[in-house]
């Protein structure tokens, strides 16, 4: 069911799965996309169905004008902040009168969710965050994303900004070559990202590239944190920044290889035993036992013993990585 939530800082769409007596579960896309185009691959994998849908009521936020049939921005409203976007989920939360939730964001979305995180750390239960962002963006950054937005005023969402943006979320193996074609999350993302209104995605962009730094207020987060980052996304070296910014009793770090920055979208079975034994420490999710995914790139085989100690269930993982030597 989809809502249309007034707050103060203009209409949010929110689209809820599930039965919302559980517990509940947060998603925030990243830039021109939606919960379709960046969560979709998770959470309709059989494994994740048993993990997320039956164990969670989740909430997918768009960012204002990103839901579907959503209607070209008027010009003569403000712009949003980094600040109101994080806001706006707290009129959210209570919307729904929601207490602590779990929150899951990519990139852009990341950076949104940690911020609402520092600045209401007691209605967050933990993040899982894939590809974050959580520093100011550099000068080369700025000045990118400055040209992709007058890009799209000028001249709507071309095949060369689709390009771009693809660039941003796939690795160059997803997105093809000339001679190889293109997977099929890369195609349906391309077709989803022409469905997008310029005028909401400019606003959505120029939010985040005047995002200040969270160094500081990760600092001083306590809220356990799980990260994913693939070893292609273009925002690797900022998330290993934010690694060693957090408190490390409290997040952990899997980098997942031969990925872009959606993880959610590639390789989303890399996911699901991280998450699994990190949802496991809030008492979220307890299996009878944990059965070997022939599909997921991971085994419990594979994973240091430390991982698996109830000290480090939810609390303090190690880092791992989703393709390991075969003397696993």
């Amino acid at each position: 069911m989809e809502h249309h939530i007034k707050t103060c800082h203009g209409s949010v769409s929110v689209v809820v799965y599930g039965d919302q007596e559980k517990p509940a579960l947060i998603t925030y896309p990243d830039v021109a996309l939606n919960y379709l185009s960046c969560f979709q691959g998770l959470f309709l994998c059989p494994e994740a169905v048993s993990l997320l849908l039956h164990n969670f009521c989740i909430y997918h936020i768009s960012p204002p004008g990103h839901e579907f049939g959503a209607a070209p921005v008027c010009s003569n409203d403000p712009s949003p902040s980094v600040e109101d976007l994080a806001d706006q989920i707290l009129e959210v939360l209570n919307f729904f009168s929601l207490e602590a939730v779990m929150c899951m964001g990519i990139t852009a979305g990341a950076y949104i969710l940690s911020l609402f995180a520092i600045k209401h750390k007691d209605r967050v239960l933990g993040l899982i965050l894939i590809s974050p962002l959580c520093k100011a963006p550099s000068w080369s950054e700025w000045f990118y994303y400055k040209v992709v937005s007058n890009l799209l005023y000028y001249y709507g969402m071309s095949g060369l900004l689709k390009d771009i943006f693809l660039q941003r979320y796939f690795s160059k193996e997803a997105r093809g070559s000339s001679e190889v074609p293109e997977r099929d999350v890369v195609h349906e993302c391309r077709r989803l990202l022409g469905e997008r209104h310029s005028s909401s995605l400019m606003r959505f962009l120029e939010a985040v590239n005047r995002r200040h730094d969270l160094t500081d207020g990760l600092r001083s987060l306590k809220c356990r944190t799980l990260i994913f980052v693939g070893d292609q996304s273009p925002f690797h070296s900022e998330t290993l920044h934010m690694v060693t910014a957090l408190d490390r009793k409290y997040s952990a770090l899997v980098e997942v290889q031969a990925c872009g920055s959606m993880v959610t979208e590639e390789q989303p079975h890399a996911m699901l035993i991280p998450m699994e034994f990190f949802f496991m420490g809030f008492g979220l999710y307890r299996p009878g036992r944990v059965s070997d995914s022939p599909r997921s790139p991971l085994s419990p085989s594979c994973i240091s013993p430390e991982l698996l100690s109830p000290e480090s269930l939810g609390i303090k993982l190690k880092p791992i990585k989703t393709r390991v030597p075969t003397k696993c």
